[in-house]
């Protein structure tokens, strides 16, 4: 129940050319080295899913843990989120593409053969039904709202106070 003012940091330490030599094999690939893993979410549409230790769990300055605590707790909340993630897409990624597969090309064949054909039947008929609507206002509505604005233009209103 302390107060802990010791920090835990990790490095490791290698000669960069002994460290080239190590990791060149691994990255080898028909002559090529690969820098760095492509983008998988160039559009950013999962930004709001990058959630880190710090995003879920703080200690107020009032209530400390002891240091290796926090250290061994999100060393596990890290590998925990990681492997379950790694799991979870290995059992769901393949059914999932699969059914979204289905979902996505039922969608785009109803709009293709479906959705456009009927609205580009409905904007054939605008037009014409444009002008029925507004010969019918002319006809009907238009003389109606003409009258009562008469009628009702004669009419004055006077407050007074007592």
């Amino acid at each position: 129940m302390g107060v802990e003012k010791e920090k835990l940091d990790t490095s490791i330490i290698m000669d960069e050319d002994e460290f080239n030599l190590s990791i060149e094999p691994i990255l080898m690939k028909k002559g090529k080295v690969y820098s760095e893993a492509p983008d998988r979410d160039p559009n950013e549409i999962n930004a709001h899913l990058k959630v880190g230790f710090e995003d879920v769990i703080g200690e107020p300055s009032s209530a400390h843990s002891f240091d290796r605590v926090w250290i061994g707790s999100h060393a596990t909340f890290e590998l925990v989120k990681f492997f379950s993630y790694r799991l979870l897409t290995t059992l769901l990624a393949i059914p999932m593409a699969f059914t979204l597969g289905l979902l996505f090309g039922a969608l785009s064949c109803l709009h293709v053969w479906l959705v456009m054909p009927v609205v580009q039947s409905f904007m054939m008929l605008l037009p014409s039904a444009q002008k029925i609507w507004r010969s019918l206002t002319e006809i009907f509505i238009a003389p109606l709202f003409q009258s009562l604005g008469k009628c009702l233009s004669s009419i004055q209103i006077q407050t007074t106070e007592n």
